[in-house]
């Protein structure tokens, strides 16, 4: 038997002063193999490669294969980026890139204890963070796998749910209720039911079998 635990897909808005996500909005390329590397003299080296040539003085190129650069840039370790703030909380990332100014981080956490935790320290200091995936890892029977389309889902039926997830709505027994959610979104409790009931069903239309 595997070990088990939960893999998350996240998505956060780039903040200022990330080259990555600064580069994926400025060149319209996808940023991939996103690493970083603390030294002892208190900077953070990362790097990263893009399909583009790049004009910046705050990055350097390392080397270029197959029309692709890899660049380097240094920073303060003092102000974490996101992608340490998810390792800082003990959940090492698989993969990290950026698409259109957005960061995509992909990493294991032990619980949902942890996500939750993970989510919180990001939205103190970022804006646009998604949870866009949540699956256990380990030992699955692919009989049981489900693929949901997110795109049924209107923008403002994403924030509802995403929202009461974050919360503990879903939890057993409840950490927050249908009007502490209504509250944090600043809607009416009968506007947030409804919203919650339309992407219920639709999330629920993938999962359960009517066949």
């Amino acid at each position: 038997m595997g070990a088990t635990g939960l893999q998350i897909a996240m998505a956060v808005d780039a903040p200022a002063g990330c080259p990555a996500g600064e580069v994926s909005a400025d060149t319209g390329s996808s940023v991939e193999s996103v690493t970083w590397n603390r030294a002892g003299d208190g900077n953070v080296t990362e790097e990263f490669t893009v399909e583009a040539d790049l004009d910046r003085a705050d990055v350097d190129p390392v080397f270029e294969t197959d029309g692709r650069t890899r660049y380097r840039f240094d920073r303060d370790w003092s102000d974490p980026c996101a992608c340490e703030i998810v390792e800082l909380q003990g959940s090492p990332l698989q993969n990290v890139r950026a698409e259109d100014g957005r960061l995509h981080l992909t990493f294991y956490a032990p619980d949902i204890e942890q996500v939750r935790e993970i989510v919180s320290n990001l939205r103190e200091r970022y804006d646009g963070v998604r949870l866009k995936h949540l699956s256990q890892s380990g030992d699955v029977d692919d009989e049981n796998l489900v693929l949901v389309d997110r795109s049924r889902l209107t923008d403002r039926q994403r924030e509802v749910i995403e929202t009461a997830y974050g919360m503990g709505y879903f939890e057993h027994p409840r950490t927050a209720n249908a009007s502490d959610v209504a509250d944090e979104l600043d809607i009416t409790l009968s506007t947030f039911t409804e919203h919650l009931a339309i992407a219920q069903s639709k999330v629920l239309d993938a999962i359960v079998d009517t066949d």
